[in-house]
């Protein structure tokens, strides 16, 4: 296997593997590869794929942080070969488009989720419109997240959304500690739903929209639809991620 292109975060150990593979196979640029190497925690895996946003590059994560759950065992012995039997899955990203209170549009990618926080003491205010259909006129909470199948085990997970299976073609709509109405546990939509929040008194009670790492501040809506991208993400063999999501709903 040729053509690696190795990124790593910044931490020692994740440094050390990275200088260490790039002694052993060279390092390819970017736009030549034909594999990305991630070497870190998640972050670093969504960084790679922000990176690669252009093309649908396969990527192989190594964990060298404290959080892995979409990546590989820390063993990087015979990297060529575990590559070559690694199982692959397609995950499908969401687009997010924030507007803010100057009405400046923000346009990002969202692997994991796009949510939405209040940044001050007082809680938001949101609308909810599916497929131009108001669905809750006023939610007031901490927040609302969309999570896709692939990031429906990281902060959806924590804020008690349900865990979706990778090919279940669903968005996980999850209120962040909702206030009114305090029942509301959230919606399963099809992947094909267009999603749009619109903030009630945004300057009293502002709200940051969040694509990933990417975050627009004092936001008026977002829209949020499934993107036209796909990106591959490859797993050691018997150890794929949808095994992984499948466990995941097991743990105690």
């Amino acid at each position: 296997m040729t053509g690696f292109h190795f990124l790593s975060s910044t931490s020692p150990e994740a440094q050390e593997t990275f200088q260490s593979l790039v002694n052993r196979y060279g390092q390819t640029d970017l736009d030549k590869a034909n594999i990305i190497v991630a070497i870190g925690g998640d972050g670093t895996l969504l960084n790679a794929l922000r990176k690669s946003e252009g093309r649908d590059i396969p990527i192989y994560g190594i964990n060298k942080g404290s959080v892995g759950f979409l990546m590989n065992s820390a063993k990087y012995d015979n990297l060529d070969e575990k590559i070559t039997n690694a199982e692959s899955v397609t995950i499908y990203p969401l687009s997010m488009t924030a507007t803010d209170i100057n009405g400046i549009k923000f346009k990002s990618i969202a692997f994991n989720e796009v949510s939405l926080l209040r940044q001050v003491r007082q809680a938001a205010k949101i609308s909810i419109t599916i497929d131009n259909i108001q669905r809750m006129d006023e939610l007031i909470c901490d927040g609302i997240l969309v999570a896709t199948p692939a990031g429906s085990t990281a902060y959806n997970l924590s804020a008690h959304g349900p865990i979706l299976p990778l090919k279940s073609e669903i968005l996980a709509l999850t209120p962040i500690s909702a206030f009114r109405p305090r029942r509301w546990r959230g919606a399963l939509l099809p992947s094909s739903a267009s999603i749009r929040f619109d903030i009630l008194d945004p300057m009293e009670r502002p709200v940051s929209a969040t694509a990933d790492e990417v975050e627009v501040r004092d936001v008026v809506s977002v829209e949020i639809t499934q993107s036209l991208l796909t990106k591959t993400l490859l797993f050691d063999k018997g150890h794929s991620l949808e095994e992984r999501i499948l466990k995941e709903q097991f743990a105690w």
